[in-house]
């Protein structure tokens, strides 16, 4: 197989019905050569040419390794105009409609499209897999031409489920490190900053709690929480109190994320596991190493591989995340030592354009094995 006519890499992008922007398809539409068709609710960001979307969800709510919802309409797109479909995970219902169509333009005798799927699953044992509509998905996908993994833990995953590691890529994603950096002068206010989904498996009930004994030792503490979710009543409720230093920012664009990490002096969070998920690498730790921040954050599934020392991974309580916390608050040099650590590890390992120039060279790699063919 090689790219179209015109040299440039054809992708049929299948999103999920909420898959959140400036992710996976805004990587893919980064790659050099690459023009990208994307099936989605939503309008997409970047230069993605959009097909708009409806889906059938016999449930309204989103599952965090895989949506259960079929979108309506794949099967009148031609096959012949793509070289790539790909999608998000390999048990969403979408990733098994992909693997189905891709089949039927093969017996159909055409070499095209390849399938990509572009996965951050690191548990090994996925509860969801003994479902039956998640575990056909995922099966058909087994003779998908490329498996592109955001976490090493993702390949591990991959392996101990009996995928053939010759289609495997290992990409870390990237963070925009020009729109994500650090402020012109460390801030020397003691501001913390939350910036992730208000729910439980996030942790904001824990930061509040270590926010408070936090203050104990330093009153004039501050929480900045960017974010919306099913426990934002808690930080509404903290924040109706100007004495408990919180403020609650809403939901906000990427430029209002990053102005909010340039305003404080450390990043947290506290994720703990679902029956179905664990934290994987989390995006907002990548925003917040390019921003020259200190991260503390509980330890839960594969964050290490973001966060690293002299940063803070704690055990899941209160005291422990205040206790990290109070530790880079008391010492604004070696803080400022630790933000300008993360920013030099956020431009080696997580550069925006450089991880989308690897993320291509992963699908060149797999074009060339079948060019060999």
């Amino acid at each position: 197989m090689s790219p179209g006519s015109d040299d440039v890499r054809r992708m049929l992008w299948v999103s999920l019905p909420d898959q959140r922007a400036r992710r996976e398809l805004y990587w893919m539409s980064r790659m050099p050569g690459t023009r990208v068709r994307a099936m989605a609710r939503q309008e997409p960001v970047g230069e993605v040419d959009w097909i708009p979307s409806t889906y059938r969800r016999p449930i309204k709510r989103f599952v965090e390794a895989g949506a259960l919802a079929w979108v309506r309409g794949l099967d009148e797109q031609d096959p012949l105009a793509h070289d790539w479909v790909a999608s998000l995970e390999l048990c969403s219902l979408v990733t098994g409609q992909a693997s189905a169509w891709r089949r039927a333009a093969r017996a159909a005798g055409s070499a095209r499209p390849l399938q990509a799927v572009v996965t951050w699953e690191n548990l090994p044992d996925q509860p969801l897999y003994r479902i039956p509509p998640y575990r056909q998905a995922l099966n058909s996908c087994r003779d998908a031409d490329l498996l592109l993994c955001m976490v090493d833990a993702a390949k591990d995953h991959l392996l101990a489920n009996g995928f053939d590691e010759e289609l495997i890529r290992v990409v870390k994603p990237g963070v925009d490190t020009a729109l994500f950096h650090p402020a012109q002068e460390p801030t020397q206010e003691p501001v913390v900053v939350f910036a992730s989904p208000l729910a439980e498996n996030k942790g904001i009930d824990r930061v509040l709690q270590a926010m408070r004994i936090v203050r104990r030792s330093i009153p004039e503490a501050r929480l900045r929480v960017a974010g919306r979710g099913p426990l934002e009543h808690l930080v509404r409720a903290e924040a109706e109190d100007p004495r408990n230093g919180v403020e609650l920012m809403g939901t906000l664009d990427a430029a209002g994320v990053a102005e909010v990490m340039r305003s404080a002096a450390v990043f947290t969070t506290a994720p703990r596991a679902t029956w179905k998920w664990t934290e994987q690498l989390g995006l907002a730790y990548l925003e917040a190493l390019a921003s020259g921040l200190a991260i503390v954050t509980t330890r839960c599934g594969t964050n290490d591989e973001a966060v690293h020392p002299p940063n803070h991974l704690v055990e899941d309580s209160a005291e422990a995340l205040a206790e990290g916390i109070l530790h880079h608050l008391a010492d604004p040099v070696r803080r400022a030592e630790v933000g300008v650590a993360n920013r030099r590890h956020a431009l080696t390992h997580h550069d925006l354009a450089t991880q989308c120039v690897a993320m291509g060279a992963a699908f060149s790699e797999v074009e060339a094995l079948h060019r060999s063919r």
